[in-house]
């Protein structure tokens, strides 16, 4: 369970803060606030109940304690804006409003830690006067341009060491002179200056820890990892033998908790948008979807649901409607060809495999002979009970014995009653800090895909014989330039550590997942960004670090690369385009070679519809021209043959071709920008379908044609179309 925290935010917002400084393009608070909101909605993003957040502000126009303590003399130009509790969004776009510069510099940093340290107590303090279990912090952000009153800093110091363990102080300061950074800032007032120095001495005092706030922004690209609390997913013995039947046995009671675990980012949930803010519009119920009258509104305007699922089956009374049936009458049943087969409960009691948890030594493997393709699975630590002296002694034994013989173990698992066994390998894994067995899960015969691949280095004939020297084939002189650019863009030698050395590119503990992140600093910033027209922020460049090979090392294996293209003979590829307007018919289907085959070969420019090879012949009209009139003619005749198809189709044994026929002209017509042709004859097409003038009652091709979406072509496919999206989605009714 996660620990409680209680974490009271001081802001400062004097007039001073609201100035621009050294060059920055924002004020000293919005630049503060950056850090504050990121903290903030970080904290909000957990939904931690026990996650206690506060904001006070310092050097305010108002003076409003929130009865915390009566406003004495000292406590002046004091601001609680919340109180210490769970902070939600309502929470978040509340305090936008209220943060901004005031137009005073009075005001005591020192008497509004005061006023935390009161709430803090307040809050976090048991019925019985005992202070309960918390994380308690305070952080300061500020650019010391105030004035301290220092008459309590001795008893305010003692109060934040009093709590076990004690309040956690930061102090971030705005443009503040850090001798580990380096940073020292010119031409500073001296009251500014005695300032940080109280303040800075105040932090030493309470063990706490000092900031540039250019430091604390910096920090905020690099993500922060989730602690995660181990969690055991197999509690039980590893034995070698059937130890109910044998006493020569090995059992070891052992723990088995995730290694390796994919983190998946943050999923979107289903919501409806609330009607009732404004009085107007339809209900956003809908039918498979309750809005829940006690859910927490999302955003003022959304609404969480609830699922609610009904089954349903035709009524035998009433045709064609209907009925709902309750869970508890539904039957399981499985597949079998196009049927299903009922297997009643008691059925599927007797094939259920019984199974106890266990983890049973099945043999020994060769680690040389163990395929890194074999692991289907995530990895997991198998390690000895807690506080069990004998396991560990046992389990070591076993690991060291493993590792010396540079062997595998190979086990079933059972991880919980009545699952289904699982085959393992069990690896060594010893450091100086722990000693484990690292488990992976085996495939199955059924789980292989025995897939043959053609050679790249020979050919095979018909006759058997093997050729290693083909046009197809890479020849010395092509393996050769291709083996050195990759030694060219070798990453084990590239980076390099504080003493020059060789050391390991892109470290696990230097990687982070781009798409979690990305979307966790997406939903942080529409959070305090709540206007749909701001565009996005770029993402940090340390996501996108290694999403490409370093630029210098590139550049470094140009001359590799030149010599690999010579080798490789590569030529580059004219890009395909598409539409009459952007290149002449002529120009884009001209070979490399320049040759015209059309005109090699004798093939007349206007090339007839066969009713024997429909699709490729309109193709071919087609591409053997570039007026208009000639496409018109190639599709009013692809038209002709597609109702002649329709009309002479014994049911629906011709709908088949019929279906692709329209695919086919539909796509070429859209590719030809020339979407008016298409609309017309499908216009046409489904009038006579469903008037019947096609050879019958043929509304079972509408509907195919229908369901395929062939409709009109509107402007979102092409430009040229003078249909609407609306239009287009009408034309299906």
């Amino acid at each position: 369970m996660a620990s409680k925290e209680a974490a009271v935010y001081i802001l400062d917002l004097g007039a001073s803060m609201g100035e621009k400084r050294h060059g920055r393009e924002v004020s000293d608070l919005d630049w503060a606030m950056e850090y504050v909101w990121d903290k903030i909605t970080t904290t909000v993003a957990t939904g931690r109940k026990t996650a206690l957040m506060s904001v006070i502000g310092v050097r305010t126009d108002d003076s409003d304690l929130a009865g915390i303590m009566p406003v004495d003399d000292g406590y002046e130009n004091i601001t609680v804006f919340s109180p210490l509790k769970q902070w939600l969004l309502s929470d978040i776009r509340g305090l936008q409003g209220q943060v901004k510069p005031s137009s005073t510099n009075n005001g005591d940093i020192l008497s509004a830690v005061a006023v935390a340290v009161q709430q803090i107590d307040a809050t976090t303090t048991g019925t019985t006067g005992k202070p309960l279990k918390f994380d308690r912090r305070i952080i300061i952000v500020t650019d010391g341009r105030g004035t301290l009153d220092t008459g309590d800093l001795a008893q305010i110091t003692s109060k934040l060491k009093d709590y076990a363990p004690p309040v956690e102080v930061v102090l971030l300061g705005v443009d503040f002179d850090d001798a580990d950074s380096g940073y020292k800032e010119e031409e500073k007032d001296a009251q500014k200056e005695d300032n940080e120095t109280t303040l800075k001495e105040f932090v030493e005092q309470c063990d706490g820890n000092f900031g540039t706030l250019a430091e604390a922004i910096e920090q905020l690209a690099i993500p922060r990892i989730k602690d995660v609390r181990p969690t055991p997913s197999y509690r039980g013995t590893l034995t070698l033998g059937d130890a109910q039947t044998y006493d020569a046995t090995v059992t070891i009671d052992v723990e088995r908790y995730p290694c390796i675990m994919i983190a998946k980012p943050p999923s979107a949930s289903s919501f409806v948008v609330r009607t009732d803010l404004g009085g107007v519009g339809a209900s956003a119920q809908s039918s498979n979807t309750v809005v829940g009258d006690d859910d927490h509104p999302m955003d003022g305007q959304l609404s969480a649901v609830r699922n609610q699922r009904v089954y349903q089956v035709d009524n035998p009374d009433e045709p064609g409607e209907k009925m709902n049936v309750e869970p508890d009458d539904l039957e399981r049943g499985f597949e079998y060809g196009r049927t299903a087969v009922h297997i009643s409960e008691s059925d599927a009691n007797v094939v259920k495999l019984e199974n106890d948890p266990s983890l049973q030594l099945v043999g020994f493997i060769r680690a040389e002979d163990f395929e890194r393709f074999m692991s289907m699975s995530r990895t997991n630590f198998i390690v000895p009970q807690k506080a069990n002296a004998q396991a560990q002694l046992a389990l070591s034994s076993f690991i060291h014995a493993l590792y010396e013989a540079e062997c595998y173990a190979v086990a079933r698992i059972v991880v919980k009653q009545d699952k289904a066994p699982l085959l393992v390998v069990l690896a060594p894994h010893i450091t100086p800090t722990y000693e484990a067995l690292v488990e992976a899960e085996l495939p199955f015969e059924e789980d292989m895909r025995r897939y043959k691949f053609p050679s790249l280095d020979k050919k095979l004939t018909i006759s058997g014989k093997t050729i290693t020297e083909h046009k197809d084939l890479p020849n010395a002189e092509l393996t050769q330039a291709m083996s050195d650019y990759v030694d060219a863009l070798d990453l084990s030698e590239y980076d390099k550590d504080d003493e020059g050395e060789p050391t390991d590119y892109a470290k696990i503990e230097d990687t982070y997942s781009p798409m979690l992140h990305r979307v966790n600093q997406i939903i942080r910033w529409r959070a305090t960004h709540s206007d749909p027209t701001l565009p996005l922020p770029d993402p940090p460049q340390i996501l996108t670090r290694f999403s490409a090979p370093p630029p210098d090392l590139l550049q470094q294996a140009e001359a590799q690369l030149e010599t690999l293209k010579q080798a490789a003979d590569v030529k580059k590829v004219p890009p395909k385009t598409k539409g009459r307007g952007k290149r002449s018919r002529a120009d884009r289907d001209k070979p490399l070679s320049g040759l015209d085959i059309d005109a090699l070969l004798g093939n007349p420019k206007r090339v007839k519809i066969d009713a024997n090879n429909l699709v490729p012949s309109f193709k071919q009209a087609l591409a053997a021209t570039d007026d208009l009139d000639a496409i018109q003619d190639a599709a009013d005749a692809m038209a002709a043959q597609i109702r002649t198809l329709i009309r002479a189709s014994v049911g629906d044994s011709a709908y088949g071709r019929a279906l692709e026929a329209l695919r086919v002209m539909r796509e070429e017509l859209t590719e030809l920008e020339e979407p008016e042709i298409w609309n017309v004859f499908a216009r046409e097409l489904k009038n006579e379908l469903l008037d019947g003038k096609l050879g019958g009652d043929r509304r079972e091709m509408w509907w195919m044609v229908r369901g395929s979406k062939y409709g009109l072509i509107d402007r979102k496919r092409c430009f040229a179309s003078d249909v609407t999206e609306e239009e287009a989605v009408q034309f299906y009714k």
